[in-house]
């Protein structure tokens, strides 16, 4: 699959919290955590469980960089 988003962090899913409508997902990429809210149906569809290897595909106009 091609994509033009340029920010792709591959991780494994530590937990999934499942509401009516929407999904908390918890992505682990190394010392991070990175947490989506996607639709629920997305999460059944793509049979999205914990243990599971994704991609977070990050595509926004501002990606804030701080440092210590």
């Amino acid at each position: 699959m091609k994509i033009s988003a340029r920010n792709q962090l591959k991780g494994t899913v530590e937990s999934v919290v499942l509401g009516v409508v929407t999904a908390k997902v918890s992505v682990r990429v190394g010392d991070n955590l990175i947490e989506s809210v996607i639709t629920r149906q997305s999460v059944e569809d793509l049979n999205i469980q914990v243990g599971s290897t994704v991609t977070a595909v990050i595509k926004s106009t501002e990606i804030m960089l701080m440092t210590d």
